[in-house]
Protein backbone atom coordinates (compact mmCIF):
# COMPACT_ATOMS: atom_id res chain seq x y z
CA UNK A 1 0.00 0.00 0.00
CA UNK A 2 3.02 2.41 0.63
CA UNK A 3 4.38 1.82 -2.89
CA UNK A 4 0.75 3.19 -4.16
CA UNK A 5 0.57 6.36 -2.34
CA UNK A 6 4.19 6.78 -3.33
CA UNK A 7 3.40 6.18 -6.90
CA UNK A 8 0.55 8.44 -6.88
CA UNK A 9 2.26 11.24 -4.76
CA UNK A 10 5.37 11.23 -7.53
CA UNK A 11 3.32 11.50 -10.21
CA UNK A 12 0.33 13.51 -9.09
CA UNK A 13 3.27 16.35 -8.75
CA UNK A 14 4.02 15.41 -12.48
CA UNK A 15 0.38 15.49 -13.10
CA UNK A 16 0.15 18.78 -11.63
CA UNK A 17 3.50 20.95 -12.32
CA UNK A 18 4.05 19.45 -15.98
CA UNK A 19 3.02 22.39 -17.15
CA UNK A 20 4.00 22.25 -21.09
CA UNK A 21 3.62 19.07 -21.79
CA UNK A 22 5.81 15.98 -22.49
CA UNK A 23 9.24 17.65 -22.20
CA UNK A 24 8.76 19.29 -19.05
CA UNK A 25 7.39 16.12 -17.00
CA UNK A 26 10.59 14.36 -18.55
CA UNK A 27 12.82 16.15 -15.86
CA UNK A 28 9.98 15.80 -12.81
CA UNK A 29 9.63 12.13 -13.73
CA UNK A 30 13.71 12.09 -13.38
CA UNK A 31 13.20 14.14 -10.01
CA UNK A 32 10.89 11.35 -8.30
CA UNK A 33 11.84 8.09 -9.93
CA UNK A 34 15.47 8.23 -10.19
CA UNK A 35 16.63 11.07 -7.31
CA UNK A 36 13.63 10.70 -4.22
CA UNK A 37 12.62 7.24 -4.07
CA UNK A 38 15.66 5.25 -6.10
CA UNK A 39 13.11 3.40 -8.17
CA UNK A 40 15.69 3.08 -10.94
CA UNK A 41 19.03 4.58 -11.80
CA UNK A 42 19.99 7.36 -14.42
CA UNK A 43 21.20 4.60 -16.85
CA UNK A 44 17.32 2.61 -16.36
CA UNK A 45 15.67 6.09 -16.70
CA UNK A 46 17.51 6.66 -20.19
CA UNK A 47 16.15 3.49 -21.55
CA UNK A 48 12.70 3.74 -20.40
CA UNK A 49 12.91 7.41 -22.10
CA UNK A 50 14.46 6.26 -25.27
CA UNK A 51 11.66 3.37 -25.43
CA UNK A 52 9.07 5.79 -24.56
CA UNK A 53 10.06 8.03 -27.27
CA UNK A 54 9.76 5.47 -29.79
CA UNK A 55 6.66 4.74 -29.04
CA UNK A 56 3.70 6.60 -30.28
CA UNK A 57 1.26 8.69 -27.26
CA UNK A 58 2.40 11.34 -24.68
CA UNK A 59 5.93 10.50 -22.72
CA UNK A 60 4.71 11.10 -19.23
CA UNK A 61 1.89 8.64 -19.38
CA UNK A 62 3.43 6.12 -21.06
CA UNK A 63 6.54 6.77 -18.20
CA UNK A 64 3.75 6.89 -15.53
CA UNK A 65 2.92 3.45 -17.02
CA UNK A 66 6.12 2.24 -16.94
CA UNK A 67 7.37 2.94 -13.92
CA UNK A 68 3.58 2.27 -11.96
CA UNK A 69 3.77 -1.27 -13.36
CA UNK A 70 6.82 -2.18 -12.56
CA UNK A 71 6.86 -1.02 -8.68
CA UNK A 72 2.82 -2.33 -8.39
CA UNK A 73 1.91 -4.19 -10.88
CA UNK A 74 -1.55 -3.51 -12.98
CA UNK A 75 -3.09 -1.43 -10.06
CA UNK A 76 0.60 0.53 -9.47
CA UNK A 77 0.10 1.57 -13.42
CA UNK A 78 -3.46 2.29 -13.13
CA UNK A 79 -2.60 4.65 -10.55
CA UNK A 80 0.49 6.11 -12.01
CA UNK A 81 -1.29 7.36 -15.53
CA UNK A 82 -4.35 8.63 -13.23
CA UNK A 83 -2.38 10.66 -11.20
CA UNK A 84 -0.32 11.69 -13.99
CA UNK A 85 -3.54 12.53 -16.50
CA UNK A 86 -6.93 13.84 -14.06
CA UNK A 87 -5.12 16.58 -12.97
CA UNK A 88 -4.10 17.66 -15.65
CA UNK A 89 -7.07 17.53 -17.57
CA UNK A 90 -8.66 19.47 -14.76
CA UNK A 91 -6.08 22.15 -14.84
CA UNK A 92 -5.70 22.59 -18.80
CA UNK A 93 -9.58 22.98 -18.50
CA UNK A 94 -9.14 25.65 -15.96
CA UNK A 95 -6.48 27.41 -17.93
CA UNK A 96 -7.65 27.22 -20.92
CA UNK A 97 -10.72 28.42 -19.76
CA UNK A 98 -8.69 31.60 -17.60
CA UNK A 99 -6.34 32.17 -20.62
CA UNK A 100 -8.71 32.43 -23.31
CA UNK A 101 -10.66 34.99 -21.08
CA UNK A 102 -7.79 37.31 -20.54
CA UNK A 103 -5.82 36.41 -23.88
CA UNK A 104 -5.56 40.13 -25.20
CA UNK A 105 -3.89 41.07 -21.60
CA UNK A 106 -0.26 41.66 -22.37
CA UNK A 107 0.51 39.96 -18.95
CA UNK A 108 -0.87 36.87 -20.30
CA UNK A 109 0.55 36.77 -23.13
CA UNK A 110 4.12 37.67 -22.10
CA UNK A 111 3.43 34.45 -19.22
CA UNK A 112 2.65 31.83 -22.33
CA UNK A 113 5.66 33.10 -23.87
CA UNK A 114 7.97 32.69 -21.05
CA UNK A 115 7.04 28.65 -20.78
CA UNK A 116 9.12 27.61 -24.14
CA UNK A 117 12.56 28.59 -23.15
CA UNK A 118 12.35 27.37 -19.36
CA UNK A 119 10.85 23.87 -20.87
CA UNK A 120 14.47 24.22 -23.05
CA UNK A 121 16.81 25.11 -20.51
CA UNK A 122 14.74 22.10 -18.26
CA UNK A 123 15.63 19.98 -20.89
CA UNK A 124 19.10 21.12 -21.87
CA UNK A 125 19.95 20.08 -18.29
CA UNK A 126 18.79 17.24 -18.35
CA UNK A 127 20.32 16.47 -21.77
CA UNK A 128 23.49 17.68 -20.31
CA UNK A 129 23.51 15.21 -17.30
CA UNK A 130 22.95 12.20 -20.01
CA UNK A 131 25.55 13.35 -21.88
CA UNK A 132 27.69 13.34 -18.84
CA UNK A 133 26.38 10.13 -18.04
CA UNK A 134 27.60 8.57 -21.26
CA UNK A 135 30.79 9.88 -21.22
CA UNK A 136 31.91 8.39 -18.30
CA UNK A 137 30.22 4.95 -19.24
CA UNK A 138 32.03 2.54 -21.07
CA UNK A 139 30.84 4.43 -24.60
CA UNK A 140 33.54 7.38 -23.44
CA UNK A 141 33.94 10.30 -24.28
CA UNK A 142 34.87 9.98 -28.37
CA UNK A 143 31.39 7.56 -28.58
CA UNK A 144 29.63 9.87 -26.62
CA UNK A 145 30.58 12.87 -29.19
CA UNK A 146 30.39 10.59 -32.05
CA UNK A 147 27.07 9.35 -31.62
CA UNK A 148 25.94 12.95 -30.53
CA UNK A 149 26.85 14.39 -33.83
CA UNK A 150 25.37 11.26 -35.60
CA UNK A 151 22.46 11.83 -34.45
CA UNK A 152 22.30 15.92 -34.32
CA UNK A 153 23.16 15.13 -38.58
CA UNK A 154 20.15 12.41 -39.04
CA UNK A 155 18.02 14.36 -37.35
CA UNK A 156 18.58 17.59 -38.66
CA UNK A 157 20.00 17.41 -41.81
CA UNK A 158 18.77 14.55 -43.43
CA UNK A 159 15.43 14.31 -41.51
CA UNK A 160 15.45 10.65 -39.80
CA UNK A 161 13.02 10.71 -37.24
CA UNK A 162 14.69 10.46 -33.72
CA UNK A 163 12.35 6.90 -32.82
CA UNK A 164 14.30 5.46 -36.20
CA UNK A 165 17.29 6.34 -34.88
CA UNK A 166 16.45 5.08 -31.30
CA UNK A 167 15.51 1.44 -32.79
CA UNK A 168 18.72 1.83 -34.89
CA UNK A 169 20.88 2.36 -31.78
CA UNK A 170 18.54 -0.63 -29.63
CA UNK A 171 19.24 -2.95 -32.57
CA UNK A 172 22.94 -2.32 -32.53
CA UNK A 173 22.89 -2.69 -28.65
CA UNK A 174 21.12 -6.03 -28.76
CA UNK A 175 23.67 -7.28 -31.94
CA UNK A 176 26.76 -6.21 -30.55
CA UNK A 177 25.57 -8.28 -26.80
CA UNK A 178 24.78 -11.15 -28.89
CA UNK A 179 28.46 -10.88 -30.37
CA UNK A 180 30.54 -10.25 -27.01
CA UNK A 181 28.67 -13.80 -26.08
CA UNK A 182 29.66 -15.89 -28.60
Amino acid sequence: MKIQLQLFLAFLKVGLLGYGGGPSSIPLVHVEAVERYKWMDRDEFADVLALGNALPGPIATKMAGYIGYRMGGWIGMLNAVAATTVPTIILMIFVLTVLNAYKNNPMVAGMSQAVVPIVAVMLGSLTWDFIKSAGKSALGWRGTILLLALGIICMQLLHIHPAILIGVLIAAAFLKKEGEGR
